[in-house]
């Protein structure tokens, strides 16, 4: 599993800021498109990775923010998205299709 773990946290390093993805994009790049629970997982214990992992750029297939309790306090992953010029109303990405990255589209295997 953790190899696994592994190249999740190598495909999320590689989202630029302003842009997120979700949980089962990931999980279908990495040819496993049942794993997106996994991949929640992964993120749910990224926080102490290095290099950091940016999970706070990962949501899911709507654009809301399931993994926010996550990140310690109320709040902490709509502002590290919002720094990064994300817009978020309601626990949602605004604008969700115009920033959503895809990795099988951006990155090669």
């Amino acid at each position: 599993m953790n190899d696994f773990y592994d190249m999740i946290y190598e495909v999320v390093r590689q989202i630029p800021k302003g842009r997120v993805t979700s949980y089962g994009a990931i999980a279908k790049y990495l040819s496993s498109g049942q794993s997106s629970r996994m991949v929640g997982w992964a993120m749910n214990n990224s926080h102490a990775q290095k290099p950091p992992v940016p999970a706070h750029r990962v949501v899911n297939r709507n654009g809301q923010l399931s993994g926010k309790h996550h990140f310690g306090a109320p709040g902490t992953m709509e502002t590290l998205l919002k720094k990064e010029g994300i817009k978020v109303k309601k626990d949602t990405i605004v604008n969700f299709e115009k920033v959503f990255w895809d990795p099988a589209t951006e990155l090669k295997l």
